[in-house]
């Protein structure tokens, strides 16, 4: 506790000692009430399930004083559960909607009444404090292949109280809430949607047979400045106005023509979108143009809940992270340097999972082992057709035990115990570099010759595992920020199938992002290619 305790209980016992010397009965009735309050206080907390939420352990570290017998300090409360709104929390769901009631009715009852109402506040805090940390959903609810426990608490209770004490209750929210850049650019752009939710309403684009063109004149020109102010482009900072003047916004842009300043704009929402950056409005840009307000909150409250589950990836140590949704790829080395780079991911039919894991070896000039799925869906199909076809791609067929079998000896309506196993070379879709990390989905990090996918703003194309831009970059970093002996030149000129061990792992996580800042720290919202969104929204807004 505070330096404020030892004064307390110094004044409480100078109190005893006058009671005692004068009063009849030996004890003043505001020493007794108190005194009672925390034995029924004490006799509650007996009941209390330890596990679920440290309220014991609470009140131990204020030596079994109640914290909430004050209008003022309920009222403190009710405010920081308020404020959990710009985190994506709902308030209600720590009943900040009925604290204040809650605490009048039990201050017109006995100390058992007031001990349960202490309990209880002191519960909605702590349990919004682990929400705030940890996440509200269960990620293994809503993410199948979720492998990670959620983490133990980590900010300090002690600091919690101390907050209390000092009326300071936006300190123990920020002991709990993720410290990163990205988390605090995800809340300010949820506020700044709060804001737009409350403005006059927008027109929205009309469907139309042709798209959009710079140097169009048309009546939905000016339709498209307005949306574009909403969304914060055209120089027009909408969310920064008290109201939004929707006249004054058309006499500054009354022109039915398509110019380059509104093209740039154009231009800007589109790489922050993910949609193709051409200026042109066709029909994915419309529909972004077009998204209710209210979505992008329900959007950014989703993914600030997914922030509070990797906050654990957010530290400064070294390790890789793969962006799913925004098709970017992260390294922090252990000097702190970053590397970025653009990935291919699974597509909507073979989704890339989330994954934590270890880079523990890379594969250089790698055969590859189709996996059976590709094998059924996409390779036996193509064989059936033209048996030739496996020569044209350097596949070999193999039986179980690693023997190379004949082709036209096969049945290959029905294979039975066969692999297919194409081997290194330029064709080779596993190109020249693979980085390996233990899954139970066969999952890994990989170069490709398709090296125009790249260029792709959309690049869910792949059926499951991840293909990186300047994979052998990433690999020369991986053994020298290892302390390996090898070099990528050395090793690419050598001969096929060599895995080289790490001699220490480097974490790595595969994360599903649907909003996210970009390096300039601007808000991305990305689609929802494996529609996950809606899913987690629904539990996030489930009731406690």
């Amino acid at each position: 506790m505070n330096e404020i305790q030892p004064l307390r209980r110094w004044a409480i016992g100078v109190a005893l000692v006058l009671t005692l010397t004068h009063s009849p009965i030996g004890i003043s009735k505001s020493y007794a009430d108190s005194a009672s309050l925390q034995q029924a206080l004490a006799q509650q907390l007996s009941t209390v399930d330890a596990h679920r939420l440290p309220i014991a352990e609470f009140y131990q570290l204020r030596d079994g004083q109640p914290a909430w017998q004050s209008a003022v300090a309920v009222e403190s409360l009710v405010a920081a559960l308020n404020s959990l709104e710009t985190d994506g929390l709902a308030p209600e769901d720590y009943r900040a909607d009925t604290l204040l009631n809650e605490f009048e009715r039990s201050q017109a009852g006995g100390e058992a009444t007031q001990a349960s109402f202490d309990i209880k506040a002191t519960a909605s805090l702590l349990l919004a404090l682990d929400h705030l940390e940890r996440g509200k959903v269960n990620p293994r609810d809503v993410e199948s292949q979720w492998d990670v426990p959620r983490p133990e608490r980590g900010y300090s209770l002690l600091r919690v109280v101390h907050a209390i004490d000092d009326r300071a209750l936006e300190n123990a929210m920020a002991l709990a809430r993720p410290s990163s850049a990205e988390y605090q650019q995800l809340r300010d752009a949820l506020k700044q949607h709060y804001q737009l939710a409350n403005l006059g309403s927008v027109p929205y684009l009309a469907a139309r047979d042709e798209s959009l063109r710079p140097g169009d004149e048309a009546d939905d020109v000016n339709v498209l400045r307005q949306r574009l102010a909403l969304w914060g482009e055209a120089g027009l900072q909408v969310a920064d106005s008290s109201a939004y003047p929707m006249i004054g916004v058309q006499a500054a842009s009354n022109r039915r023509t398509y110019d380059a300043p509104l093209e740039a704009a154009v231009r800007r929402f589109q790489r922050r979108h993910l949609l193709q950056e051409d200026g042109v409005v066709g029909e994915q840009t419309r529909l972004a143009l077009n998204t209710p307000v209210a979505a992008r909150i329900d959007q950014l409250r989703v993914n600030l809940e997914r922030a509070r589950w990797i906050r654990p990836m957010q530290s400064a140590e070294p390790r890789v992270w793969v962006d799913i949704a925004g098709y970017r790829m992260h390294y922090v080395r252990p000097n702190g340097q970053h590397w970025d780079a653009r990935v291919v991911v699974g597509s909507s039919r073979r989704e890339t999972p989330i994954i934590h894991s270890t880079i523990s070896h890379l594969t250089i000039n790698p055969s590859w082992t189709i996996p059976p799925t590709i094998m059924r869906e996409d390779v036996l199909p193509q064989v059936r057709a033209d048996i030739d076809y496996l020569t044209r791609k350097n596949i070999q067929v193999i039986s179980l035990s690693g023997e190379q079998l004949v082709a036209e000896e096969v049945d290959w309506q029905r294979p039975g115990g066969v692999m297919l196993r194409q081997v290194a070379g330029a064709g080779n879709p596993l190109g020249r570099v693979v980085v390996r990390f233990p899954n139970d989905d066969m999952i890994y990090l990989h170069d490709t010759p398709a090296r125009g996918l790249f260029q792709r703003e959309q690049r869910a194309l792949s059926s499951g595992c991840i293909r990186v831009e300047g994979v052998a970059e990433l690999a020369q970093m991986l053994l020298q920020d290892t302390g390996s002996r090898y070099q990528m030149s050395t090793l690419l000129n050598g001969g096929s199938d060599r895995n080289v061990s790490l001699t220490q792992r480097i974490p790595i996580a595969l994360h599903y992002l649907t909003a996210w800042p970009n390096a300039q720290g601007e808000v991305e919202f990305r689609p929802d290619i494996y529609r996950r969104d809606a899913a987690l929204l629904a539990a996030l807004q489930r009731p406690v």
